[in-house]
């Protein structure tokens, strides 16, 4: 079974900042979607710092595109 390493590693990095820059956005009582936003830019491939993969990119929006067709139902 092979194991795509880089993908997994990315959500997990992304969903880990999202969650800590969430909870500095609360902490400083702005909106948590804001500090969600700030780590999708930092996570993104157009920005410097850990930068994810460009043709990982494709991959997370099909993700994104299962995971909003769950959610609508």
């Amino acid at each position: 079974m092979p194991h795509d390493t880089p993908l997994i590693a990315t959500i997990v990095a992304g969903l880990g900042l999202a969650f800590v820059f969430g909870a500095l956005a609360n902490r400083f009582r702005i909106p948590p979607l804001v500090g969600y936003l700030v780590a999708g830019v930092l996570v993104g491939p157009n920005t410097p710092g850990f930068v994810a993969d460009a043709s990982l990119a494709n991959e997370l929006a099909e993700i994104g595109v299962i995971l909003l067709m769950f959610g609508v139902g």
